[in-house]
């Protein structure tokens, strides 16, 4: 690193299709970098050959931020290096020609004797706490992965102070230095350009609608939002709930399948409407004109559409997860994972109350967070580097 230049941040792409979550954490976070820490970080985010353009052009557009394609980075390639003799000599080989600083690790592992230093971001641990959704081999590939990162010294960020809780209670020989930064959301100007009247007309919608912003993983819940709209249909109570996201779930494919079948067998299709993988402008807009988010999770670090939702003010019912809480300080409305009774009468309640249908901006002192966040995070790089050098 040359004096004065910004820091040289290995990332590493996390395709929308298979994690949403992940994806929308990495653009918030450039995007934070890019505006409250200008000149000072420079994220180089590195993809596959086959990794989907219109997923990395706007992380290219944001000021700062340079995408880097190379094999090195198509699926799981080098895992095995990484693990059975301590690096991975591809990615290795990118991030010395890209003259890279420190590394960013989220879902991957580059190895312990990575020459750099790393900080390891664990979102959550819900193969810990929801292990009958995981396939034995998936459970394994994770848990091995956060105890070499681990045991490899990394740094570990965590989102949330619940998250923290758990670390401590399933890692409690661990002696990493640990770090809670909670994310905020800053959308690039360029994810506000539509317009919510016509993309809520586009898709048919009411005015009055719930937003669930969900991928189909098993441990969204969505089945609970099913129930409670059956529930409501026998009340005599029209509500309609749309949900976006991916349908991929590699542990279980039949999942969203599932689901919908259960829509159609109790005649909910015009109550529960699937819009498929939208563009991120299409969400922000209905998120900014919908009644209220739902998020019925069953597992969240800190969740990235409850966090979308207090950007803009929009009334939130939720699971009650200690990390919900703790996200919204108390102030959505909660209903147990397997409670869709209480669900029923919260969509009732925020209906009733929701005054005439308008659309949201940006609440009072948002950028606050947002840069709070930008702070958090080039804090915890910060220290890494001079317990690197201390250790050096």
């Amino acid at each position: 690193m040359n004096e004065g230049s910004p820091l040289r941040l290995a990332f590493t792409h996390i395709p929308r299709r298979l994690w949403a979550g992940g994806y929308n954490y990495q653009s918030n976070l450039f995007q934070a970098l890019s505006k409250f820490r200008s000149g000072e970080f420079a994220p180089v985010l590195f993809a596959g050959t086959g990794d989907d353009d219109a997923d990395l052009a706007p992380l290219a557009a944001i000021p700062g931020v340079e995408v880097v394609r190379s094999a090195a980075f198509d699926g799981r390639v080098g895992l095995a290096a990484a693990l059975a003799w301590g690096l991975d000599q591809g990615v290795m080989a990118e991030f010395r020609t890209h003259r890279i600083d420190a590394v960013f690790e989220a879902a991957r592992f580059f190895g312990w004797r990575l020459p750099y230093p790393a900080v390891a971001w664990f979102p959550d641990f819900q193969h810990r706490r929801l292990p009958q959704l995981f396939p034995a081999a998936a459970r394994w590939r994770r848990e091995a992965g956060f105890r070499m990162q681990i045991a490899s010294g990394r740094t570990v960020m965590l989102s949330s102070e619940s998250s923290h809780r758990d670390f401590r209670k399933f890692y409690p020989g661990a002696k990493n230095e640990v770090c809670v930064v909670r994310f905020a959301t800053g959308s690039s100007p360029a994810f506000l350009t539509a317009n919510p009247a016509e993309i809520v007309a586009q898709y048919q919608l009411p005015e009055k609608y719930f937003y669930l912003p969900n991928q189909f993983y098993t441990h969204k819940n969505h089945q609970v939002v099913v129930d409670a709209l059956a529930i409501l249909a026998e009340r005599g109570f029209d509500a309609v709930v749309c949900a976006s996201g991916s349908t991929e779930d590699r542990r279980e494919r039949g999942y969203f399948d599932e689901v919908m079948a259960g829509v159609r067998s109790r005649g909910l299709e015009k109550c529960f409407r699937h819009l498929g993988m939208i563009p991120l402008s299409h969400v922000y807009a209905l998120l900014r004109a919908c009644t209220g988010l739902i998020n019925p999770s069953r597992s969240e670090g800190w969740s990235t559409a409850v966090e979308e939702a207090k950007s803009f003010g929009v009334p939130m019912i939720l699971s009650d997860l200690d990390v919900h809480r703790e996200q919204t300080n108390d102030t959505a409305s909660y209903f147990g994972t397997d409670d869709p009774a209480t669900l029923a009468d919260h969509i009732i309640r925020v209906s009733q109350e929701s005054g005439v249908p308008s659309v949201r901006s940006f609440v009072p002192g948002h950028d606050d967070h947002v840069a709070a966040f930008a702070t958090g995070f080039a804090r915890v790089i910060e220290n890494t580097l001079k317990s690197s050098q201390h250790r050096g």
